[in-house]
């Protein structure tokens, strides 16, 4: 098999879905083409394994028998896609194909690739890794199911920030397709509030895997109640068609010449070494992405101004190149200062208004870099009967249309605080 034959079949092992497209290109680099005949042992108790084998083409017959009662046995029937290495355990097991076989096999010098230390690369260093990188990170509990956490890292309020419910999520689903096929749109739903002090189970339904497209259903699920869902759909990269854009980026001032949003920067700064295994405490942290407002005035939450907002923003620190992580974390942006934007003509003294996000969708157009700056231009054309409608559109600083985003949410007038007199 030439190389990128290697490369096609290995993006679809369920398997290797979950690792760092990079640890894949290495262990497509480092396999060993195996072909047995009919009947042929593919390995026998007492012989090494040598590594861990991919089925290509073929099926083979595994018949496991366990040491502490030779009249308990099992048979399995592996066919493509379907991995196996050399059994450790209390079992004696034998190999044998059941037709002309042809497997992938990684020499076991070469494991370690199958660990990386995230989804996302194969070496993390916590001391110099993004932040947003870190948040995203998912625990894989097997090929459809992921564990996230609100780290001490990420910024929180009472809930789960519901850019985080869709970074992760949308991670979770990328890790389930071909690293070839990346995402283009999704559509989600907020259901309940998300506890910070509770993991998040993300379960991934496979709906649908074609030569160019998958579609995945990711449930996000708390104390055994799904809080959050979204439907996420994959294009494989085509060389014919068409190219337009009718949006013009606004003329806006150079981020470098603006300063930065301190209401959503500061915060304490905590240790980035904490176990992923911790979750959140009340503490306020800093957000892991850099804020250039176009607009200089500074307003109070009594303010009344257009239900619009322009300004500039980019994760802090430097992202590896997988651009299934940059689409990610332009879902984790997304959600900043949207939905609020559209109780903007109602604010005034005296006045309380609160959202709550109901639905979010979002198109991916083109390749981007989420750690440069993006100019992220948001208007909301109408709000009634409690329900606000927000539009957002992000450029790259060469004025394209990286991704378009929309989002409805209950807005609200809530009654002033009343105070009880002591006498």
């Amino acid at each position: 098999m030439h190389f990128q034959a290697v490369i096609e079949f290995l993006g679809d092992v369920s398997v290797l879905q979950r690792l760092p497209s990079s640890s894949i290109t290495k262990i497509a680099q480092h396999v060993v083409v195996k072909h047995y005949n009919s009947g042929e042992y593919v390995f026998q108790e007492g012989e090494p394994g040598g590594g861990i084998y991919f089925i290509c083409e073929g099926e083979a017959e595994v018949f496991r028998s366990f040491l502490s009662d030779n009249h308990d046995s099992q048979v399995f029937r592996w066919g493509k896609f379907d991995h196996f290495m050399k059994n450790e355990s209390d079992k004696q097991e034998d190999i044998i194909a059941l037709t002309k076989l042809t497997c992938l096999m990684l020499p076991d010098k070469y494991s370690t690739l199958m660990h990386p230390y995230s989804i996302w690369s194969a070496e993390m260093n916590l001391k110099t890794c993004a932040p947003v990188e870190y948040i995203l990170s998912l625990d894989p509990l097997d090929v459809n199911t992921f564990r996230g956490v609100t780290l001490k890292g990420a910024p929180k309020s009472n809930k789960v920030y519901g850019g985080q419910f869709m970074g992760q999520a949308l991670a979770a689903a990328s890790k389930t397709v071909h690293f070839h096929k990346i995402l283009h749109s999704f559509h989600a739903h907020f259901l309940l509030a998300g506890d910070v002090n509770i993991p998040i189970i993300y379960q991934v339904d496979r709906l649908r895997d074609v030569p160019n497209l998958a579609t995945r259903r990711v449930n996000a699920v708390q104390e055994e109640r799904v809080v959050f869902f979204l439907i996420a759909s994959f294009h494989r990269e085509e060389e014919d068609g068409f190219d337009h854009q009718e949006p013009t980026m606004p003329s806006v001032p150079d981020p470098e010449t603006l300063l930065p949003e301190q209401g959503l920067e500061e915060g304490v700064k905590l240790p980035r070494h904490t176990p992923r295994a911790e979750v959140s405490t009340s503490t306020s942290v800093p957000w892991p992405t850099e804020i250039r407002p176009v607009d200089p005035n500074k307003y109070t939450r009594y303010t009344t101004r257009s239900p619009s907002i322009c300004y500039w923003l980019r994760a802090k620190g430097r992202l590896p190149a997988d651009q299934a992580l940059h689409r990610c974390v332009g879902a984790y942006f997304s959600d900043l200062l949207f939905i609020q934007i559209s109780l903007n003509p109602h604010r005034r003294e005296g006045i309380f208004p609160t959202s709550i996000s109901l639905d979010h969708s979002m198109w991916f157009h083109r390749d981007f870099r989420a750690d440069d700056w993006l100019l992220y231009v948001i208007d909301s054309p109408t709000a009634y009967n409690a329900r606000g409608f927000c539009r957002g559109q992000m450029f790259n600083r060469k004025g394209e249309l990286v991704l378009s985003a929309m989002q409805v949410g209950v807005v609200r007038k809530l009654k002033p605080p009343t105070t009880a007199s002591k006498l």
